[in-house]
């Protein structure tokens, strides 16, 4: 099993960083279309932002360690079945990731911080705010959350359909390569 990519395939680092990240943001989007349904008796009202946050910022974090991962690890060649469309597409998806992450953490943790309170992380520490901000830009910060995290899901659903297709239309091993550290060379 190998920690580092590979012209091959993904290693281990990378495919740990894709898949938690994945889980994390699913839940944190579920979670945040709950908890804005929730009314001031409901016994989820204080835990569910207080987990929402502390997760995005997690999430935050991992952000910024797969962002450095990524500057100084190489990246898997093309499977020899990609089509120059079908790579760039996967180019502007994966971009179109990191930029909506960015944007969805960021405008969370200004939202969370507007009154100039630090966000406890789990209880472990807090990060602190960097600025205060006036209800009209708190406003516009959730509604660019909101928007950003929609966006998100929607590139989601179509970064499933484009590995549903793949695997299952073209039998190529992209999804084998973000599964299987292992993995060495197109042979399926």
């Amino acid at each position: 099993m190998r920690i580092k990519n590979t012209e091959d395939g993904f290693g281990l680092i990378t495919i740990l960083l894709h898949w938690l990240m994945a889980v994390l943001i699913i839940g944190l989007f579920i979670l945040g279309v709950y908890m804005v349904e929730l009314d001031y008796y409901h016994k989820w009202y204080i835990a569910a932002p207080w987990w929402h946050k502390s997760v995005g910022m997690l999430v935050f974090i991992l952000l910024f360690i797969r962002s450095c991962w990524v500057i100084v690890n190489r990246n898997p060649l093309p499977l020899g079945s990609n089509q120059l469309l079908e790579r760039w597409l996967a180019k502007m998806t994966h971009l179109g990731f990191y930029l909506l992450i960015l944007i969805v953490c960021l405008s969370g943790y200004m939202i969370t911080t507007a009154k100039g309170a630090g966000i406890d992380i789990f209880g472990w520490f807090e990060f602190p705010a960097l600025a205060t901000l006036s209800a009209d830009q708190s406003e516009w910060l959730g509604s660019l959350h909101a928007l950003a995290s929609y966006l998100l899901g929607l590139l989601f659903a179509l970064h499933l359909v484009a590995t549903c297709k793949h695997h299952f239309s073209d039998r190529d091993a992209t999804l084998i390569r973000i599964l299987n550290p292992a993995y060495k060379g197109d042979k399926r």
